[in-house]
């Protein structure tokens, strides 16, 4: 299976018309995807094969007035069939990379307690865990 990692832009929705199941968390809306992808601090990378999207990776660029420039890794998410085949590798490789040519000095990315497989993906990118609570609820 050939996978090429693409980092979207605004004139790249229609590459989303094909999205393989389980690759985002929820069904994607197009005004929720043009909004998105608009967004100068936002970045998006896919992993397409055959012209499905089997992969993403979804990341915020948080500029601070006291400390470097953050990237917040938001998001990745890769199709069963295509996982532990270095897909979610390659996405976070190219939105890393991504995010040093646009200034940012350091990285965030959260996950579940549990989710193992992400643990040590992330420390093979030189990543270390950090213990912090979450709080989240509706606005």
């Amino acid at each position: 299976m050939d996978v090429v990692i693409r980092h979207l832009g605004p004139s790249d929705d229609h590459l989303m018309a094909n999205v393989a199941e389980d690759a985002f968390d929820h069904g994607i809306t197009d005004a929720r995807l043009a909004a998105y992808l608009a967004a100068r601090n936002h970045l998006m990378c896919v992993a397409l094969c055959n012209g499905l999207v089997v992969g993403q990776v979804r990341a915020c660029i948080i500029k601070h007035p006291d400390k470097a420039t953050d990237l917040l890794i938001d998001n990745v998410g890769v199709a069963p069939a295509y996982q532990r085949q270095g897909t979610a590798r390659r996405l976070l490789e190219e939105i890393i990379r991504l995010g040093k040519e646009r200034g940012c000095q350091e990285i965030w990315v959260g996950t579940e307690a549990d989710n193992e497989a992400a643990h040590a993906l992330y420390r093979s990118l030189g990543l270390a865990a950090q213990k912090m609570v979450v709080f989240d609820g509706a606005l």
